[in-house]
Order: C-alpha cells, then sequence, then structure tokens
C-alpha cells in the first residue's frame, strides 16, 4: 500500500510539526507501508526538487505564488494540487494523507478528485485558534472566520478525518461533522528516541551551573518553543515563591521563540533572577541531555481555546523520559495526564498555585518513583507511534475498499 502526505513543511526543518511526519511515516515504513511526501510553497528551506531526509523521501512544489491575501492562498491550494496530480500519475499511490493547515487539505482534495483516489485529511490544530495563541490573530476576526471556513471546507471534502485529540473531534462533531467520519490519532513517542532515560551529563550541568554532582536543589525545566500560550511568564513569575520554599530550586529554560526577549527581562527583573537560566535552542538529538539534568518538566500553558483543545507534544516525551511532569489544569493537558497518578495538575494563569504545586510536588519525592513509571507505562500503552500507527491501516484499508474502480492516469 502507498501514501502520499501532502505537507505544509518537513525535515530537514525541525519543528513538532515535522517530529510528528517523522514518526509517522517512519512507524507506517516500519509496517510495510511505502510512503512519500509532498510540501506546498511555504517549505522555504533551500532544497532539491526531490530531498531524501532521514531515509524520508520529500518532492517540493517549486512554483512560485502572487497575490492579495485571499487570492494569494488559492493559487498556492491550486499549484500544490498540480504538484500532487503529477507526482501521483508518476508514483501512483493508494490514498493520499494531507495534513493541516486547510490549504493542503483543499488541495489534496482537489488532487484526489482529479484521480479518482481516496483523500485523509488529518487536523493537528485549528490555525485560526494557532494564530490567535502565537498573537498573530485575532479571535472572531474576517481572517479567524476565513481560516476556519477553509477548515470545513477540507473536513467537508474529504473522505475521512483524524484528529489528535478528543477535544478537536468534538468541537468538529458541534460543527454537525459526523463523529462516524472523525478518527482519532494521538499525539505519540518514538520510543526508539525516548524510550529510555538518559544518563545525567554532569559536565553539561557544571557548564550550566546546576552543580555537577546533581546535589543542589531541584531542577524546573521546560523544553520547547517560547510563544505566548505557553505561560513561561507565569513560571518565572512563580519562580520567588517557589525558592522561598526551595531556596536551592532552579529553572532550566531550553528553546526560542517570540516570546524569548521578553522572557530573559522579565528574569533580569526577578528577585531570584539568579536562580532563572535561559539555554537558547539546542540541537535536536541532544534534547535528552537536558532532560537528564532536570527533576520536574512544567508546562505553565495560559487557558485558550487552542491549549484546551489541542494535545502538545512535549509533555509526551518527558513523561517517556520518566521525568515528572507538572503541567497547567487545560484541555490538552488532561487529556495526558492524570493528576495525582502520572503527573501533576494546577490552575492555568496563576503564578502562585504554579509555585505551591511544583513546592508540594518536590515535597512529596517519596512518590517520584511510582509517578514516573506511571507516565512510561501510559505512554508506552497509549502514545506509542509504531503501536498506534496501526489505527491509519484500518481507515486506509476501509478507503480503499470504498474506491474499488480507483484508477489514477498515467503521466502523459
Amino acid at each position: 500500500m502507498r501514501i502520499l502526505h501532502v505537507l505544509d513543511h518537513s525535515l530537514p526543518l525541525h519543528s513538532g510539526y515535522t517530529f510528528r511526519t517523522r514518526a509517522i511515516l517512519k512507524a507506517q515504513e516500519a509496517l510495510g507501508l511505502e510512503v512519500r511526501g509532498i510540501t506546498g510553497v511555504r517549505h522555504t528551506e533551500a532544497g532539491p526538487a526531490v530531498e531524501t531526509v532521514d531515509g524520508l523521501t520529500f518532492t517540493r512544489t517549486t512554483a512560485r505564488v502572487a497575490g492579495p491575501p485571499g487570492l494569494r492562498e488559492w493559487r498556492e491550494i491550486g499549484a500544490l494540487a498540480d504538484a500532487v496530480v503529477a507526482l501521483a500519475q508518476d508514483w501512483r499511490p493508494d490514498v493520499i494523507h494531507a495534513h493541516s493547515p486547510a490549504l493542503d487539505g483543499l488541495a489534496a482534495v482537489r488532487a484526489g478528485r482529479r484521480l479518482g483516489i481516496p483523500v485523509v485529511y488529518e487536523i493537528r490544530a485549528f490555525w485560526e485558534d494557532a494564530a490567535v495563541g502565537n498573537l498573530a490573530g485575532r479571535e472572531g476576526s474576517l481572517r479567524y472566520r476565513l481560516t476556519r471556513q477553509l477548515e470545513n471546507m477540507a473536513v467537508a471534502g474529504a473522505d475521512h478525518v483524524m484528529t489528535i485529540c478528543q477535544g478537536l473531534k468534538a468541537d468538529l462533531a458541534a460543527r454537525g461533522v459526523s463523529p462516524d467520519k472523525i478518527g482519532i490519532m494521538p499525539n505519540g513517542v518514538d520510543l526508539t528516541l525516548f524510550g529510555a532515560p538518559a544518563a545525567r551529563d554532569d559536565e553539561l550541568a557544571a557548564e550550566l551551573g546546576l552543580g555537577a554532582d546533581g546535589s543542589g536543589g531541584p531542577v524546573i525545566g521546560f523544553i520547547g518553543s517560547f510563544y505566548d500560550y505557553e505561560g513561561l511568564d507565569d513560571l518565572i513569575a512563580a519562580m520567588p515563591a517557589l525558592v522561598a520554599r526551595h531556596p536551592g530550586a532552579r529553572l532550566l529554560l531550553v528553546g526560542g521563540g517570540p516570546m524569548e526577549a521578553s522572557l530573559q527581562a522579565q528574569a533580569a527583573a526577578s528577585p531570584v533572577a539568579d536562580a532563572i537560566m535561559f539555554t537558547g535552542r539546542v540541537p535536536h538529538a541532544e534534547v535528552e541531555r537536558y532532560y537528564a539534568l532536570t527533576d520536574v518538566l512544567a508546562y505553565p500553558r495560559k487557558k485558550s481555546r487552542l491549549t484546551d483543545l489541542v494535545t502538545p507534544l512535549k509533555p509526551l516525551e518527558a513523561m517517556a523520559q520518566m521525568q515528572l511532569v507538572a503541567a497547567s489544569d487545560v484541555g490538552g493537558h488532561r487529556e495526558l495526564m492524570t493528576d495525582g497518578v502520572t503527573g501533576t495538575l494546577f490552575a492555568p494563569d496563576d503564578p502562585a498555585a504554579c509555585a505551591h504545586a511544583l513546592a508540594d510536588l518536590v515535597d512529596r519525592r517519596d512518590a517520584w518513583p511510582a509517578m514516573r513509571e506511571a507516565a512510561q507505562i501510559h505512554v508506552r500503552e497509549n502514545h506509542d507511534w509504531h503501536r498506534n500507527a496501526q489505527r491509519y491501516q484500518v481507515v486506509y484499508q476501509a478507503l480503499i475498499t470504498d474506491h474499488p474502480n480507483s484508477r489514477i492516469p498515467a503521466a502523459a
């Protein structure tokens, strides 16, 4: 069975989007499927028209599009649809599997109709809500409503829809989409990469001022992108109260993003500025070294439509590494963990609640081994890519059965 994945961007770019894509394609290959990817015009990384990265092959849409907002996006859809058709006529996939945003979904639907083959559209987040969370849009604006309408059109045109969590599925069902048309492929972890805790790197710890022998106070960590919705300002604001209860506590912030400068300024003005450290972005291959230096990974996401509807990936990676996780009590986190069993939840948008939860967790060191083990078992049983990828096969096979006369015309 051949599956053509339609993508916004891909490796060699590094993002949560590209890592999820890599995990999906690698897991499908392990199941015996043949896979390829094709990216739209927004993949701007320099490279050849057909590129192999980490053993995966991606075709680039090389067309150039221009025009005012609205018209430009419509031309993007057309250019990507044409590229999908051209590739499909040569490679002849059985299913087209598009991944959000809606521009990819609409291009895949258009190509699928021309080719006569089924289309799966997978929604990782509603991009209108992501724009609000990134401070690049406003809820209810014209752009917001138009993006939402494009999403509805892609969902309506696809033969089957996948989402990454129950929150997104419930929202689509509330819009009138039949629940039978919607499947869930939860965020997952490639346990060949994150399945075992890394050894503590004493040299790195000393370099960061965390104490080479691990005898210092608790290290609270965040590893990810610095967007406003992540609530890192609340985490920094929580540090004075945490340090008051645990004087040796340190905060290690690994990553970067739009909020980096303002967070650094906030940290510099904090009365416990010496307890807050920024590493900047680190290569993905070295992330495990930083996980191993932390006692608790904190994810203080602010409450919004985005954080209530979408499950993040980073807490799962931490849980797979047998790290303790403390997170704000928003819908996306509640789908991933059970308070007091596999993690700790605290009220969102509340630095005092964050500090109190972290301090209490540090006080309960005797509970750490059981919580770490329960968290890792939860990831292995519910978020292992190589196990969950089998859900796709069930969907693909049903669609192929429903399209017995699928024929892709050969290229002229």
